[in-house]
């Protein structure tokens, strides 16, 4: 009889371990799900340029990360680790990067990540379009879309900082990037957030990539939208969220 309830309550333990366990890998996998707010088209082509999400409502909070414009295209945000940092244009060859949780976004994606899987990015991925190809195949099995992050040098970068002048109507992409400046960078030691997903064209991505990725140097002195890059080889960490 005692033997019998011994294996009873051996059961019991066993059982509420892996209840356990499973709502644990449940709540990791649902935190690193990326939420969107707002669309890109809306803005590149109906002119959608106030804020529809105040970063302090989601800033502060450790392991959360996210990007996307300043509201009315006056900047770049980018969201990491908890702490909100915007660029602005200075002038065509200097900007000014400060954290500010008191912004908005016409447009923004963010997740919490906790738990990374980190890897050496292979020496053959440089650039955005082999970066894509590379995580397309690199993660056919898992829930997209997921965000992502590169840890480490590029050769080279171009960056941009939208800086529409106050007042502008927009009503295609072409209007929307009036007054951008682009920013280019050298031998610099970065951090980049990525987001990735094949379904989300024109939502949260341009027409013609997978991809959306800002870039932030690590001395936090330049930060922006990024369009081209040489990454160093060998340099690289990849960290995709479990």
């Amino acid at each position: 009889m005692k033997k019998s309830i011994l294996i009873l309550l051996l059961g019991i333990f066993v059982f509420s371990q892996c209840s356990t366990a499973q709502k644990k890998d449940s709540a990791e996998q649902s935190n690193s799900k990326v939420t969107i707010v707002g669309q890109m088209k809306e803005v590149m082509w109906k002119g959608q340029l106030h804020g529809k999400i105040s970063l302090d409502t989601i800033a502060n909070k450790r392991n959360i990360y996210g990007m996307g414009p300043l509201a009315y295209l006056r900047g770049e945000l980018l969201l990491m680790d908890g702490t909100v940092y915007l660029s602005e244009v200075v002038d065509d060859t200097s900007m000014r990067v400060t954290e500010n949780k008191l912004v908005q976004a016409p447009f923004f994606a963010y997740a919490t990540m906790t738990n990374f899987t980190e890897s050496k990015l292979p020496d053959s991925v440089q650039t955005i379009g082999q970066l894509e190809e590379y995580i397309n195949l690199y993660t056919q099995l898992r829930e997209r879309p997921f965000m992502f992050k590169l840890i480490g040098m590029v050769d080279s970068a171009t960056i941009h900082i939208v800086n529409l002048p106050k007042g502008a109507k927009v009503s295609s992409p072409d209007e929307a990037h009036k007054g951008q400046v682009n920013y280019s960078l050298l031998n610099e030691e970065v951090e980049i957030l990525g987001f990735f997903s094949t379904e989300h064209k024109a939502i949260f991505t341009h027409h013609d990539t997978f991809l959306h990725l800002h870039l932030i140097t690590r001395k936090r002195d330049k930060m922006g939208h990024l369009d081209h890059v040489v990454l160093k080889s060998g340099s690289i960490k990849l960290l995709i969220p479990d």
